[in-house]
């Protein structure tokens, strides 16, 4: 096969992409490693905010692709260095799982479940959602804490067919309060696709996205200017 080009930024989602499960995809480190060799730059992309990028980076390494953390963009990450331009130091509700917590912890947010004290309501990917949950954020939005997510996937994929993702937490939470989550800051969102090009820095033109959801990946490319497959 004649290769018409090697961008000099390449983009690759995670799960469903590069891996499935603790399993590379067929293909997968052969890709990776033509790309590298040929001097393409190399970041992995994921909506999952239930791992940290160190923890990315190990698990790629851990499979024979090695990693370091900043080669990984993930929307936990994002969505934090967003956080701490719009309203550094806020009090957050946050609907996660404990490394997302830590995360918002060490940037310097204060985390509450008090619903009068809560500025930001923050839905995510969190397996130990549950009523309590729900009535904490559906309390402090009505006493006017603002609502925002880290990723809005309706599921995760799996080598079992999937988890239910953040998006079943943002409907929860819209669906009581009947008020629309403000902002979303994973993919598709171009606040992730800035966060890629300045982790590349290169102009979206020079780089391709590739991922396996049109509705996220190829959609995020295509409105950043990026190429997609």
């Amino acid at each position: 096969m004649k290769v018409e080009r090697i961008f000099p930024g390449t983009v690759l989602d995670l799960d469903g992409t590069v891996y499935l499960g603790d399993a590379l995809l067929p293909g997968a480190k052969r890709t990776i490693e033509t790309l590298r060799a040929a001097g393409s730059r190399v970041v992995f992309l994921s909506n999952k905010p239930i791992q940290t990028r160190d923890d990315y980076a190990a698990k790629l390494t851990r499979l024979g692709v090695p990693t370091a953390p900043d080669e990984v963009i993930n929307s936990s990450w994002v969505f934090t260095h967003w956080l701490k331009q719009e309203a550094p130091g806020a009090a957050l509700f946050v609907i996660g799982e404990p490394p997302l917590l830590a995360e918002l912890d060490a940037a310097g947010f204060r985390l509450t479940d008090q619903p009068g004290e809560v500025q930001f309501v923050v839905a995510s990917f969190d397996r130990t959602f549950d009523y309590r949950k729900l009535q904490t954020a559906f309390d402090a939005i009505r006493a006017g804490a603002r609502f925002v997510a880290t990723n809005a996937d309706p599921y995760c994929p799996t080598h079992t067919g999937g988890f239910p993702d953040a998006a079943a937490v943002i409907g929860a939470i819209e669906g009581c309060t009947g008020k629309r989550v403000e902002v979303v800051v994973g993919k598709p969102s171009p606040i992730t696709a800035r966060a890629i090009l300045d982790c590349l820095q290169l102009p979206a033109s020079e780089c391709i996205i590739v991922g396996d959801r049109l509705e996220t990946d190829i959609r995020m490319g295509q409105e950043a200017g990026m190429a997609t497959a």
